[in-house]
């Protein structure tokens, strides 16, 4: 495949108030399933997977059909820059498929499709006679191991990491298992070290180093960078993150005083919690938050060590940053009840569901996407905005502010909208 560059929301169409798009109603009277809609983010396509009445699958977009069928399709998903991307499998063999046309290798299995965060690079694992590995933007690693199970696209969508076991295991085979049979394969290429067991990964900004949780011994843990581990060992550890921009890398790592979070292996908020994880920085790099528990079945956010006096019972989720890293929001779940919190202060109403806040570019708006019963609607600044919709995707800030991008279904009707963010207000 071709790596492309994202024109970004600049180039979207934010003058046309309304476009509909595709009458969502007629797809189910013309096909035996119509699975999940998907919306790519520009908000002018919308897609699913449907069965034909020849009984293959094949994907509708804008209710014009693609031209390759499959006796299985998954994983439907538009890109950062929306293509259309979904996992086929035909006479046994799976592959993915970009706008309806499929990579040239095939595979005996393929899934985790992933994207970079802001690139074009679109992965997967894969798995062959040969054993498990990776195939990124169509080419797939030459090395294959026994066992694969995680996937990792670096920013910029050249490179892909994950974790390998190297030799086979048989069951019960204890001493197999503590000699270390897992690594990191970056690229296909195996960190030097193995270890008792390795999880998740992360990319620095630049894509050229890689940090991972480790597990040295039974209850010993850490982070290795490069496959070097930190001199430090914790009981517990989390996914590790790079500061942007830099080589230091800060993980929450559960010492003898409770959970802290680390830079480096060092104490770096210096202070303990019950949990501490889903450690986040500010676009800028200079803020870091995380999801932490101050005391056993509560839970809040705390930002650069600075807890918020507001927690919950059930679940804090990861925080999101306003784009110029001043405010920050996420969402909370308490006696059953879904709402978020902004700078500490949670919104008066509650949910059904919620899904993940969106700032304004300047940071002084927040809108979301929420639903109680079947009904789905639109969040401003904590107030609920009157029409609700059959189906609605996450809202969308013009690059100015004033207008939201609302991406609706309407009496079966996908609808395309501009709406001024006064008219909300």
């Amino acid at each position: 495949m071709t790596l492309q560059t994202y024109p970004g929301k600049h180039s979207w169409d934010w003058e046309t108030s309304t476009k509909e798009i595709a009458s969502i109603s007629d797809w189910a009277s013309s096909f035996p399933e119509v699975q999940e809609i998907v919306i790519s983010p520009d908000g002018e396509r919308v897609a699913a997977i449907v069965m034909t009445e020849d009984e293959t699958v094949t994907v509708c977009v804008n209710g014009e059909l693609w031209t390759n069928t499959f006796e299985k399709a998954w994983s439907l998903k538009f890109s950062p820059g929306s293509s259309l991307f979904c996992i086929g499998m035909n006479d046994d063999e799976w592959t993915v498929i970009e706008e309806d046309q499929p990579w040239e290798e095939s595979f005996d299995y393929v899934w985790n499709l992933k994207f970079s965060p802001e690139g074009p690079g679109v992965g997967v694992n894969i798995r062959t006679s040969d054993g498990y590995g990776v195939a990124l933007n169509g080419n797939t690693w030459d090395n294959k191991f026994v066992q694969m199970r995680s996937l990792e696209v670096s920013p910029d969508g050249q490179r892909a990491a994950g974790n390998v076991q190297l030799a086979p295991l048989s069951e019960g085979d204890i001493s197999g298992f503590k000699k270390g049979l897992w690594g990191l394969a970056v690229d296909g290429e195996l960190w030097d070290a193995n270890f008792l067991n390795v999880w998740d990964c992360a990319f620095n900004t630049e894509g050229t180093k890689v940090a991972a949780e480790i597990r040295l011994v039974s209850g010993r843990q850490t982070i290795a960078v490069d496959g070097i581990p930190w001199d430090q060992e914790f009981k517990a550890v989390w996914r590790p993150i790079f500061v942007p921009g830099a080589h230091d890398v800060v993980a929450p790592c559960l010492t003898t005083d409770g959970w802290q979070v680390l830079i480096n292996g060092k104490s770096l908020w210096n202070q303990s919690f019950n949990q501490a994880w889903h450690t986040v920085f500010s676009p800028n790099g200079a803020k870091l938050a995380a999801v932490v528990s101050p005391e056993f079945g509560r839970w809040t956010i705390g930002v650069d060590g600075n807890v918020w006096k507001n927690t919950f019972g059930e679940v804090v989720l990861a925080p999101v940053f306003s784009p110029d890293g001043q405010g920050m929001a996420a969402v909370a779940k308490d006696s059953g009840k879904w709402t978020i919190i902004v700078n500490d202060v949670p919104w008066a109403e509650s949910f059904d569901m919620v899904w993940d806040p969106v700032f304004s570019p300047d940071g002084l708006h927040v809108v979301a996407k929420a639903a109680r019963g079947s009904d789905y609607f639109v969040v401003v600044d904590g107030k609920s905005a009157s029409q609700k919709f059959e189906e609605l995707g996450v809202p969308v800030f013009s690059p100015d502010g004033s207008k939201l991008l609302m991406k609706t279904v309407e009496g079966g009707r996908y609808l395309r909208k501009i709406v001024p963010l006064k008219d909300l207000l």
